[in-house]
């Protein structure tokens, strides 16, 4: 979700770097003509004393702290896990850390998170090299829009979807469009791509019936994939003030962590040079915010980024404009990104598979090998599930 900021340019309102090997991303990229950028800035964090310092550590998460997991039977939680370390101050560190990456990168709770499924997916391996896109994801979503106009594929925006009514016959999917009209359309086949927490019934007006009701085990694996909270505020200001503390101390600062604030993390532009800064706000730091208005919340990320620098109020006069986006309170994503709950081994290939070789399910929480959660994850699902459905018609 992309958003025009008072100054023209375009910020994300969802995803904005590109994580990991991505092939696909880059290579669409490439095949649209745009540029990346490599985020190479310098990362400070607030010291337990409340002063910013470098930070020279690995960005990356620490998947050893779970090598202990071998002498557990079953699944337990990431909170339960780390309880096994209680009495070891030699590694409450590496644990304080962990859970600061986890809250924030993966946006989970330690406390519902599988301690088997987030050391799986950081064995995977998050590449610490951080890219993004030079000009926003947009571009790349529009060059993907006219590439399908182009090959005959035809766009509804502004509908929502009721009903998907699965028979021997093909799927009919009925709508009701931005003017209130009900159409249905008939095909061969679907490919579903809604967010797990639309999957699940929730029985508000964005809710999705299935007919028949999807097989018990695709509803199980829905039940042990979660999805984590997440807010985002876009924050302009009058200038670059923070470059100009210290003397120019921060100039080349790329992110700030927080981690006892409501928004634990902030970052710049950087390589590019603006007078935006995104708040970043996961995991149990945003739900507390949930019941938080536009407003405070915007009014609390500016705060927060002033008192990076022992001065709020130097950032309240710089301050021009913001916008915020909870993740969780969207009806049409009920939440960010996904993650496995405690028992949920499987479950993203059992989302994955087809039903009845009418119904094709494509998704980042679908996606395997480490790449949940990522653009490109959510992009490979795609293929593969166009790929099952050229098969299923051959």
């Amino acid at each position: 979700m992309s958003y025009a900021g008072p100054d023209g340019s375009w910020v994300e309102l969802g995803a904005e770097f590109i994580h990991g090997r991505a092939v696909l991303t880059y290579d669409l990229l490439d095949e649209a003509g745009l540029a990346w950028d490599d985020v190479e800035g310098e990362r400070w964090t607030v010291s337990p004393g409340g002063a910013l310092q470098p930070r020279n550590d690995s960005f990356a998460a620490d998947p050893s702290l779970f090598d202990a997991l071998r002498e557990i039977q079953g699944d337990v939680s990431v909170d339960e896990f780390f309880r096994r370390f209680a009495g070891d101050d030699a590694i409450q560190r590496r644990i304080e850390t962990a859970r600061a990456f986890l809250e924030g990168f993966d946006a989970a709770d330690p406390s519902i998170a599988s301690a088997r499924g987030i050391a799986a997916e950081w064995r995977s391996g998050v590449d610490e090299r951080i890219m993004r896109p030079r000009e926003s994801y947009r571009p790349l979503f529009e060059y993907l829009y006219e590439t399908a106009l182009s090959a005959g594929a035809e766009f509804h925006f502004g509908a929502i979807v009721a009903r998907i009514i699965c028979n021997d016959d093909g799927v009919t999917v009925e709508m009701r469009d931005k003017n209130g009209a009900h159409r249905a359309f008939r095909a061969r086949s679907c490919v579903v791509t809604l967010p797990t927490g639309v999957l699940r019934d929730s029985g508000d007006a964005a809710t999705v019936t299935f007919e028949p009701a999807l097989p018990p085990e695709k509803r199980a694996a829905l039940q042990t994939i979660e999805t984590g909270d997440a807010i985002r505020v876009v924050l302009w200001f009058r200038s670059r003030f923070w470059e100009r503390i210290d003397g120019g101390r921060y100039r080349d600062a790329a992110f700030f962590q927080a981690h006892s604030e409501p928004f634990m993390a902030y970052w710049s532009a950087i390589p590019r040079r603006n007078n935006a800064v995104v708040a970043w706000s996961g995991g149990p730091h945003a739900a507390r915010l949930r019941d938080a208005g536009e407003e405070a919340r915007i009014d609390a990320a500016v705060r927060g980024f002033g008192a990076l620098f022992g001065d709020e109020e130097l950032a309240r006069r710089e301050f021009i404009a913001g916008v915020a986006h909870d993740w969780r309170t969207d009806p049409f994503a009920r939440g960010a990104y996904s993650y496995l709950a405690v028992g949920g081994s499987g479950a993203r290939e059992v989302l994955g598979a087809p039903v009845a070789g009418r119904l094709f399910f494509a998704g980042e929480a679908t996606a395997l090998d480490g790449e949940s959660g990522t653009v490109n994850g959510a992009l490979r699902s795609g293929e593969r599930a166009a790929e099952e459905v050229e098969a299923a018609d051959e």
